[in-house]
């Protein structure tokens, strides 16, 4: 998985926060954050988890995958659906702990399978 750039993505978010007329007390009533807390991230003194990215993306109104792709939670894809990954981090009956298990897993099997593969001809 990809490494958290919690910097940029603090900066991404403050970016689209003032694209969307918002000031951060607005956008962190409206995602349903704490002001601090959000002015937190947008400095990059915190991470938030995929719940609270899944938040302040609705409340801006932009995808949430697109914030787990700043975070470096997820990986840009080519115009792909979010897909398992995506959906695994939005799902709110499980924890942060059990999501990074089940991301494990899935990402184990995909290394197995690509090692399985037969090498295509030049």
């Amino acid at each position: 998985m990809a490494s958290l750039n919690v910097g940029s993505l603090g900066e991404y978010i403050r970016e689209q926060r003032r694209s969307a007329q918002y000031s951060l007390r607005q956008l962190a009533e409206v995602a349903g954050v704490s002001n601090p807390y959000l002015s937190q991230i947008e400095r990059g003194l915190r991470k938030p988890s995929a719940e609270i990215l899944q938040q302040i993306a609705k409340a801006l109104r932009i995808s949430a995958e697109t914030l787990y792709v700043q975070a470096g939670i997820l990986e840009e894809r080519d115009g792909a659906e979010p897909g398992l990954r995506a959906a695994i981090l939005a799902d709110p009956l499980i924890n942060e702990r059990q999501k990074q298990a089940l991301l494990s897993v899935y990402e184990a099997f995909l290394k197995e399978n690509q090692a399985a593969r037969p090498a295509e001809p030049a």
